[in-house]
Parts: C-alpha cells; sequence; structure tokens
C-alpha cells in the first residue's frame, strides 16, 4: 500500500509541477505580448485558469499526504496519548465524512457542467469540478488509510 502511495504522490507531483509550469509560461507569455505587442493569445487566460484550479487541488491531496496543513493543537497536546489518539480517529471520522460530501457535490455539479462550454477553449467547465471530486476521493482513501491504521492502534493500545 505503501507504495501505491509513494508512486501516486510523484505522479501528482509532477502534473502539479507541470501545470504551475505552464501557467507561469502562459501568464508570463500574455504579459510580454500585452505590453510589447498590444495583442496576447485569448486561450491562454482560460487555461491558466483551469491550470489554477487543478494546481489548487491537487496540492491539496499533497499537502494532506504530508501532514501538512494548518492544525490548532492547544487542546490536543495537553491529552493523554490514548486521548488524543481517540480524538484523532474521531477528526479523521469527520473529514472523512466532510470529503465524502465534497465528492457528492462535486460529481453533482461536474455532471450539471459538462454540458456547458468555456466561450474560447470550449473546455467544458464540470473539468473544473473534476479536480475537486479527484481530490476529495483522494484525500478521502488516505484518511480511510489512516483512520483504519489508527483504530487498530487504538485498540491494540499502541498509542506511540
Amino acid at each position: 500500500m505503501n507504495n501505491v502511495i509513494f508512486y501516486t504522490s510523484k505522479i501528482l507531483e509532477t502534473i502539479v509541477v507541470l501545470l504551475l509550469s505552464a501557467m507561469a509560461i502562459m501568464v508570463f507569455t500574455n504579459v510580454v505580448l500585452r505590453y510589447s505587442f498590444h495583442s496576447s493569445i485569448t486561450v491562454a487566460e482560460e487555461l491558466s485558469r483551469y491550470a489554477f484550479v487543478w494546481v489548487t487541488f491537487l496540492g491539496a491531496v499533497l499537502v494532506f499526504k504530508e501532514n501538512g496543513h494548518v492544525s490548532v493543537s492547544v487542546l490536543i497536546d495537553k491529552l493523554s496519548p490514548f486521548k488524543r489518539k481517540l480524538l484523532t480517529v474521531l477528526t479523521d471520522g469527520v473529514m472523512l465524512y466532510c470529503c465524502y460530501l465534497i465528492f457528492v457535490g462535486s460529481y453533482a455539479q461536474m455532471q450539471l457542467n459538462m454540458s456547458n462550454y468555456a466561450p474560447i477553449s470550449e473546455i467544458p467547465t464540470g473539468v473544473n469540478f473534476l479536480a475537486s471530486v479527484i481530490m476529495s476521493g483522494l484525500i478521502g482513501l488516505l484518511l480511510l488509510i489512516r483512520l483504519v491504521s489508527n483504530a487498530i492502534q487504538l485498540a491494540k493500545g499502541e498509542l506511540a
């Protein structure tokens, strides 16, 4: 399972780097064209907006995998190891439910917007919602793995 997570993470990192690079190149090129030649590549603005959405959601998955999101640990630090692990299991369960809600809502919006097309690139606008479907699915899987692992440790009394 760790190999699957590792390689999926590497693939996501590569996609994020490529999208971020493409976005920077498109925006920079458009700025140069706009100020130097009074023209621009019209599709670049739309494509960079799509890339930004995807970078944001895929980046959220990568940061979650590394446990890098902001957390307030004032209460958690004062708890015993057992209560800390129990609270972790409970909060992971709540976050898993939130991922489910995001997945269901994003999937519904994706289906509704797949028949709407961006004016210049003619890419379905539902593609943006696909990013949140993928994000909630991947974070949900990571949460499920962490939740099961922590629950097993809690049941065995392993509180480290």
